[in-house]
């Protein structure tokens, strides 16, 4: 009788481990890094987001469900036609589980659109359009790190206090851009203010002075730049080239990330206050997770390279927990589950897909304040998550039970 009990337990056993492992596709677990490799937003994500990703699958331990965890990375060029193209090669025939960081607003929305009909994850990092988790939101689709609503309205609210009541907004001609200017300037004309105009420059552009001295003719008391990378750093350098800083115009970034400030210069960002998901050297926590990083990379992270080791990890530990890779069941699980990492503890994810996390209002520093290197930000303020998403009455997200 024993040894019947023995080998029907045994049977159970072998049953359950086959089951199991059924649940991991191709018995591997593979995580698609979509970047920018060399455009405008290489720096701010880039190499630095696979590294994070890869830095996230080693501290989980390479594995899991007993079946192992593959990176592999691909450039959008900044192109959506391409990254649709590559998303579909992935999931369709190289078993990609999910596709994470996709900076470029305009990318990461075709991405998202490929991932819709094929019930698969992609958790958006770099890019910031408040859209991908708006109208356009999915059941398998996350956005972890900011976006638009969030940058704009705490940097908005603080810049409108200190008097600053008449703005006009450079946007980049794309999804982001023009987002961002909608959302920047409902939140202006909220607070009483008033918005001289809206202008649009294409993307990668070098000169921007004759946006600059239309700038200067508006007469408005800030220059909002709704751009981001190596656009935001061109604008802010020429900004200071035209000596509107001396005038008293305020320029405010509303996507500015640590490698802008360090590829500008401190003396050309000295001043500006933006909106960040995360600094560096904010804690301990952050501060001992970056200096690894660092020694990568050789460079800080920005908001989106922390973000997409934090969106890896919570992967993972959501397909652990759920006992498969599957989309759907994943998605699931990801909402379920807090988010409690250096990047965003006590996070959580609602049902539009967003991630609510603490974002913080900062100001860089002059140059003399600088005590080390990356030592750019004063933290001005804590914004509490709830405060800093879109509320979810005035969500276009199907999925939201209003």
């Amino acid at each position: 009788m024993s040894t019947r009990v023995a080998l029907l337990a045994l049977s159970v056993t072998l049953a359950l481990t086959q089951h199991a492992s059924a649940q991991v596709s191709d018995s591997v677990v593979r995580i698609g890094l979509l970047t920018d490799y060399t455009g405008v937003f290489s720096a701010l994500s880039g190499q630095g987001g696979v590294v994070a990703a890869r830095m996230a699958v080693e501290d989980f331990g390479g594995t899991v469900l007993g079946k192992p965890i593959e990176i592999v990375q691909a450039d959008h060029g900044n192109k959506p036609d391409t990254a649709a193209a590559i998303a579909k090669r992935w999931y369709d025939v190289e078993g990609v589980d999910m596709i994470a960081d996709v900076p470029n607003s305009s990318v990461a929305l075709a991405v998202q659109a490929v991932a819709r009909e094929r019930q698969k994850i992609v958790i958006a990092s770099g890019s910031g359009t408040a859209e991908f988790t708006g109208k356009s939101c999915t059941p398998t689709s996350f956005q972890w790190t900011w976006d638009t609503y969030s940058a704009a309205v705490a940097t908005t609210k603080a810049v409108m206090q200190s008097g600053a009541d008449s703005w006009y907004i450079l946007a980049a001609d794309y999804t982001f851009g023009r987002t961002m200017a909608a959302d920047v300037s409902a939140q202006v004309k909220k607070a009483g203010g008033t918005v001289a105009d809206v202008v649009r420059h294409p993307l990668n552009t070098l000169d921007f002075s004759s946006f600059i001295v239309q700038a200067q003719a508006s007469k408005a008391k800030v220059i909002a730049l709704a751009n981001g990378g190596t656009d935001t750093v061109n604008a802010v350098k020429q900004f200071n080239e035209f000596g509107l800083r001396e005038s008293g115009v305020k320029l405010v970034g509303m996507a500015v990330f640590i490698t802008d400030v360090h590829g500008m210069g401190i003396e050309n960002a000295r001043g500006l206050v933006l909106t960040n998901g995360f600094y560096w050297d904010r804690t301990d926590e952050t501060r001992a997770w970056s200096k690894r990083f660092f020694a990568r990379h050789g460079a800080m992270p920005t908001m989106a390279q922390a973000g997409v080791y934090s969106a890896v990890t919570h992967y993972l530990k959501s397909i652990a927990s759920g006992g498969t890779d599957d989309g759907v069941r994943v998605a699931a699980e990801i909402r379920a589950h807090p988010v409690t990492d250096f990047f965003a503890n006590g996070g959580r994810v609602r049902e539009d897909g967003r991630l609510v996390h603490d974002m913080y209002l900062v100001e860089v520093k002059n140059p003399d304040e600088v005590k080390y290197p990356w030592d750019y930000y004063r933290v001005l303020r804590t914004i509490p998550g709830e405060e800093a998403v879109r509320p979810l009455a005035e969500s276009e997200c199907p999925l939201v039970q209003k």
